[in-house]
């Protein structure tokens, strides 16, 4: 084994032993830890970090066991009570979307991956034996899934501003004609905070036989839903599935997905009766549906419009500050997103920023105030000083 791969032992004071650990030191060793995580301790703008805000209005959820089996929208005898919140939150996210339950149906997952899973599974049963096209900009969770289910995939080139190419797409589907063509869309790329043009890559590909267009939208959903300056992203713009997201703009405690398919989109199979086809799994946590209703039921949706418009204000603001510090900002309209020149290790390691070859970015939720703007703004102008000295 060489020394990448070796693995690294655990700490010994975190091994679970034979006997039971001494309770007052485990829970002191959380509390210490939950300290150091806390958005106050540490400077963290790469990603979406929030979550203190919310806690104490989630919390008493934790204590509650919900099991959902099957169908979000069958009647059975295993229900809870709580599948009524799960369809409140469905119907939510389906109008965003574009689309109303009479038109899509769909499931909260544990997370926007096991979201991204049922949206691909359910595409697939609707086409012969097709191949995936994934934008170069696409996330990467999208070809591990792919590899996951035995999916081949088909890379398609990127425009400039981080969007697929639909000439590409065009021309790649044509070599492969009459398999079926399966478009992943993205909306809010993981660099760029870049949105597909449904409408466009569906044209595009429309020559090459049967098309389903699905849209991973974990990311960037939630804020094109509450701002007209996007491409056609949605199912009201001709997409056949969609994943949203709602934890990294919400500030949930854990991850919560979200599918939703046109009813026309998921075929009957051969399951047993006791596996619903519109779902991948008999029995599902119901925790993820009941954290965001609870959070979306605080906001409500001139909430969520005014915390969405409130992000998008500081990402145009930051976009003119970063341009002020020689950073050579992008920002694509209506995105969260900033990317700016990669700066120098010392800044990347005091804010923890996401980076992909010589570009950087941060998300504009959670703790990204205009003084945390200003700061950061700041050190890339004193990096940059540095490097011209």
């Amino acid at each position: 084994m060489s020394s990448r791969t070796a693995l690294t032992p655990p700490d010994e004071g975190l091994a679970i032993g034979f006997q039971p650990s001494p309770p007052a030191a485990d829970t002191r060793a959380l509390h210490q830890l939950r300290r150091a995580l806390a958005p106050g301790e540490r400077s963290f703008l790469g990603l979406p970090d929030h979550m203190g805000q919310v806690v104490d209005e989630l919390a008493p959820l934790l204590g509650l066991f919900t099991d959902h089996q099957g169908d979000p929208y069958d009647d059975t005898r295993f229900d809870d009570g709580a599948r009524a919140y799960e369809k409140a939150v469905l119907t939510y996210f389906a109008a965003l979307a574009g689309a109303s339950l009479d038109e899509a149906h769909g499931c909260v997952a544990a997370s926007s991956r096991e979201a991204l899973l049922h949206g691909l599974v359910m595409a697939r049963r609707g086409l012969p034996e097709p191949s995936v096209y994934v934008s170069e900009q696409a996330h990467c969770d999208v070809v591990r899934a792919c590899e996951l289910l035995g999916m081949n995939t088909v890379r398609v080139l990127a425009r400039g501003d981080g969007t697929m190419d639909p000439d590409d797409l065009r021309l790649q589907t044509r070599m492969r004609r009459g398999a079926g063509v399966l478009v992943v869309a993205t909306c809010g790329t993981p660099l760029h905070g870049a949105i597909d043009n449904v409408a466009e890559l569906r044209t595009a590909s429309a020559a090459s036989g049967p098309v389903h267009i699905h849209v991973d939208a974990s990311a960037g959903g939630l804020a094109a839903a509450h701002t007209d300056l996007v491409p056609p992203w949605s199912l009201a713009h001709g997409a056949h599935s969609v994943t949203l997201s709602g934890h990294p703009l919400l500030g949930l405690p854990v991850p919560a997905g979200v599918s939703l398919v046109r009813r026309g989109q998921s075929p009957s199979t051969n399951l047993p009766i006791t596996v619903p086809d519109r779902l991948l799994v008999g029995a599902r946590s119901g925790l993820s549906a009941l954290l965001l209703w609870t959070r979306l039921r605080s906001l409500g949706r001139a909430g969520v419009a005014a915390m969405v418009a409130r992000c998008q204000e500081v990402a145009v603001y930051a976009l003119a500050r970063f341009e002020a510090a020689g950073a050579s900002p992008e920002r694509f309209p209506g995105s969260l997103t900033v990317t700016f020149e990669r700066p120098a290790r010392w800044v990347v390691d005091k804010w923890r920023l996401h980076y992909s070859g010589d570009r950087a970015r941060i998300v504009t939720t959670g703790p990204m105030s205009y003084a945390a703007v200003d700061e950061l703004a700041a050190d890339l102008s004193a990096a940059r000083q540095k490097v011209a000295a």
